[in-house]
């Protein structure tokens, strides 16, 4: 309403859906540079205005099916997960609409075996991102545009549309035969309205796509992990490794490097982390490397003793997730059985989650 178009846009669009039989989903970009909500600037009163926008959307328009939410931990925003709390939003969304879907757009840096902050994997296919259709078992959206770019330029009224038989029996039946949705992007012009050849395309892509996969039952998976991840640079230490791949690696935010433990040198590898106090948790995420399971040993270091970590473990494909009753320890120790020769571990985290 803050604007020259003086109009509740939000309400004209949801009445629209829901007298068209669609259910209402929302886009929140975390990034606010309107706002100061950028880098280095982000305030406590910037966190209560996110929420205070957020119990706005979720309050006065009806049922929100789903939440697309941009730019958290996203290399061109650099909003992290704990600069703005994830845990505390994601909360604060559910406490308002329970059954509101959390859509993170992160898949990019999060191996697809397991839900990372989100309820849904999403994959931006126009930055590189596809799933794999035969091996995906997570609930999963991706998103592509139907013009060439997200946002509507002067040149989309004459410029050629992708190609509807490919979106329909390369994209929107393959994914949703694989637990996905397919999301196509239709940019607005400058008056609101759908350009005459996007709307040209729509309603051919409704009369190709007759034959709906029938839909399985997804598979068991694991709630998302949403918490702070303790284990973020944290100091590290290990048995030998293997040549330069360190044991920082496993902590340093970062899938695609490793620590390898040295099997000539160990035959019983150990990974050990230690926070600069103790600390409570209760959760513990392996990301292995692909091709190297191991068998895991968990203990915790409190008051000049380890203690055993009596967890629960579920395998998510290379993602092993260790939940437990909380402890309160100093120090974590990993000490591991390679079935592969040698032990890979991609990332590890540390979590408090909410139970």
């Amino acid at each position: 309403m803050n604007t020259p178009f003086g109009r509740d846009v939000v309400k004209e669009y949801a009445d629209a859906f829901r007298k068209n039989g669609l259910k209402v989903m929302l886009y929140y970009s975390i990034l606010d540079t309107h706002q100061e909500i950028r880098p280095n600037h982000i305030t406590s009163n910037h966190i209560q205005m996110i929420k205070d926008q957020l119990t706005e959307l979720l309050t006065n328009y009806g049922e929100i099916n789903a939440l697309v939410i941009d730019g958290w931990d996203a290399p061109w925003s650099r909003i992290s997960y704990d600069d703005i709390p994830f845990d505390d939003i994601y909360y604060h969304i559910k406490s308002l609409q329970p059954q509101c879907l959390v859509m993170e757009l992160n898949s990019a840096k999060y191996p697809g075996d397991a839900l990372f902050y989100s309820d849904i994997k999403s994959y931006e296919q126009g930055a590189g991102q596809f799933i794999s259709k035969e091996h995906n078992k997570l609930p999963a959206m991706a998103c592509l545009p139907l013009q060439q770019n997200w946002f509507w330029k002067k040149s989309f009224p004459k410029t050629p549309v992708k190609e509807v038989k490919s979106l329909v029996n390369d994209f929107i039946i393959p994914y949703n035969g694989a637990y996905c949705n397919f999301m196509l992007n239709v940019a607005p012009n400058a008056d609101g309205l759908i350009d005459e050849n996007a709307l040209i395309a729509l309603q051919e892509i409704g009369n190709l796509y007759k034959n709906k996969p029938s839909y399985s039952e997804l598979p068991a998976y694991e709630s998302p992990v949403i918490g702070s991840n303790m284990a973020l640079k944290a100091y590290t230490n290990s048995s030998w490794s293997d040549d330069m791949n360190l044991m920082d690696f496993a902590n340093d935010d970062n899938f695609g490097s490793s620590w390898v433990s040295n099997a000539a040198a160990s035959a019983s590898p150990w990974w050990e982390l230690a926070f600069e106090r103790s600390k409570a948790f209760n959760t513990i995420v392996i990301t292995e490397g692909k091709d190297h399971p191991s068998v895991y040993n968990l203990v915790y270091f409190k008051d000049g003793k380890w203690y055993p970590i009596l967890a629960e473990q579920k395998d998510q494909g290379r993602i092993k997730i260790f939940k437990f009753k909380t402890v309160i320890g100093q120090k974590v120790r990993l000490n591991m059985k390679p079935k592969n020769g040698k032990v890979v571990l991609a990332e590890v985290g540390i979590y408090h989650e909410r139970t």
